[in-house]
């Protein structure tokens, strides 16, 4: 049962990986500074950055220890989310490319409960 977890885990974040790895791509072709960089072959973690402009950076790791997601402004740290609350915050920021908002036009909504 374990070594079948196991495998489902790995699985799981390869396929994490290659939609960041997408999601930078498209980004990018609508005006946004990203990336994802990926480490050997095996795409076992992943680094995805996006600059929302105005000082305003995502930083989303996944790896098989663990999946953050740091939102930045100015250099200060104004949320960070980990495991499936990170990963639904991706949603957020793919709705950018599903309604292809530029990135002048962002305005992310921060909540009391979201700020660090």
């Amino acid at each position: 049962m374990f070594l079948r977890l196991a495998d489902q885990h790995r699985q799981f974040v390869q396929d994490l990986v290659m939609n960041l790895q997408a999601l930078a791509i498209v980004l990018e072709r609508q005006g946004y500074l990203a990336s994802c960089y990926t480490c050997g072959g095996q795409m076992n973690s992943a680094s995805f950055m996006v600059s929302l402009g105005d000082n305003h950076l995502i930083r989303f790791l996944v790896s098989d220890y663990g999946i953050t997601w740091t939102e930045m402004r100015d250099d200060r740290e104004l949320m960070k989310l980990e495991g499936a609350e990170a990963i639904s915050q991706l949603q957020e920021l793919a709705n950018l490319v599903k309604y292809q908002i530029k990135p002048s036009q962002y305005r992310p909504a921060i909540t009391a409960e979201s700020v660090y």
